[in-house]
């Protein structure tokens, strides 16, 4: 399927600009194991890159002008290097000047440049379409302009550009876009950016996506208010414990014992992200001694969670939880990604895809009257240069 788009790329590319790409970069989309929405409040994630990308395209055009074009939008914009980054009305194209704009905050010296771009992977699936458009994109212009910034700086400058375009996101989907390893998962440390690869070997199970093909409006308002409903649990924690500094510093007992000091929302919300943090934590042992079935049983758990205590879920995603739940070939089964629509990620038992695949979508169509989307997904490379040789 990859090969499908490079080539769809490379070809669009030749034809616009009667040229050969300089540089070409891999970008991919990520899931989440578990540890959702966690990340902004200096816990532990466990995400891995997949095997669905963006396909960029690059190469110097000697002006100051840089010219984008999205394939898939069959659309297009202009940007005058010289001048001040501002936001634009199409919000697309504002990924892409919040990255050249933290270049350029940043200090680094570049010319204009021609791009184009295509993807498989789903938009507004909760698979980081926009994380892997910023580190793509980013890591083209270092590369084409030998920047020398690391890794680790694309992803906190990708996550700075999301943060520009008003998504004030944490940093696991870019730092798992650049940083991701085949058949790898990463437990990443969200407060000090440290980081360990666990095997990501699912044994007798499959990882499907089951994508609601739904996204409700809330989702900005209400990732910015869980964002504050948090911090504010936090405040009231550290005033009561002052040797607390975050929440990962917390037992679910320092909660319990504040849940007359804090409103009903702040009080669910801190008791998740406590519990959470240790989910993930207990994920990372499963894996490692290949208890496949206790980590699907933290992933039930973790809806659980998100459903009733985070408030992020919605009717599609618990309807398709719920009905995962009473597979015996489905071990485990969540909301992924920030709520309110989206994915559920699942582990099925291997033999048995086709069988719950054709189960869910059925009953789903029958209840919403929504035709379901299904991914299968695998661990894939972080974002990296494509040879083209």
């Amino acid at each position: 399927m990859n090969d499908i788009l490079i080539k769809k790329t490379t070809a669009f590319f030749e034809e616009t600009f009667s040229s050969s790409p300089e540089k070409m970069v891999l970008s991919p989309g990520r899931i989440n194991i578990i540890g959702e929405h966690i990340d902004y409040n200096d816990g532990y994630v466990l995400p891995a890159a997949i095997d669905k990308i963006i396909c960029f395209a690059f190469e110097k055009n000697n002006s100051k002008q840089s010219k984008i074009i999205a394939i898939d939008l069959d659309d297009e914009f202009e940007i005058d290097l010289t001048k001040t980054v501002e936001l634009d009305e199409k919000v697309w194209t504002n990924y892409f000047r919040g990255v050249i704009n933290q270049l350029k905050i940043s200090g680094f010296s570049f010319e204009g440049f021609n791009c184009v771009f295509s993807s498989n992977i789903p938009v507004g699936s909760g698979l980081s379409s926009s994380a892997a458009l910023e580190c793509g994109f980013l890591y083209g212009i270092n590369s084409l302009f030998n920047l020398n910034i690391k890794p680790i700086d694309i992803a906190l400058m990708s996550q700075k550009a999301e943060h520009w375009v008003g998504i004030n996101c944490g940093i696991m989907d870019q730092f798992s876009s650049v940083m991701g390893l085949e058949n790898k998962v990463i437990k990443i440390d969200c407060k000090t950016l440290d980081f360990e690869y666990h095997d990501a070997n699912f044994n007798d199970y499959s990882l499907i996506l089951f994508d609601s093909n739904v996204k409700h409006s809330l989702f900005t308002s209400a990732y910015n208010t869980r964002r504050e409903e948090c911090d504010e649990g936090l405040s009231i924690i550290k005033k009561h414990f002052p040797e607390i500094n975050s929440f990962r510093d917390c037992s679910e007992k320092h909660v319990l014992s504040l849940e007359d000091k804090m409103s009903s929302e702040v009080f669910k919300r801190s008791h998740f992200v406590v519990k959470e943090i240790g989910r993930v934590t207990k994920a990372c042992e499963a894996l490692d001694k290949g208890e496949i079935e206790v980590l699907g049983q933290l992933m039930f758990e973790t809806h659980h969670g998100l459903s009733s205590e985070y408030e992020v879920s919605c009717a599609e995603l618990d309807f398709l939880v719920d009905t995962a739940k009473k597979e015996n070939s489905v071990i485990g089964s969540r909301l992924m990604g920030g709520g309110f629509g989206g994915c559920t990620i699942n582990l099925i038992q291997k033999g048995q895809e086709d069988i719950i695949k054709a189960k869910v979508s059925k009953l789903y169509f029958e209840t919403f009257n929504i035709e379901l989307k299904i991914y299968d997904v695998k661990i894939g490379n972080g974002t990296s240069l494509y040879n083209r040789n």
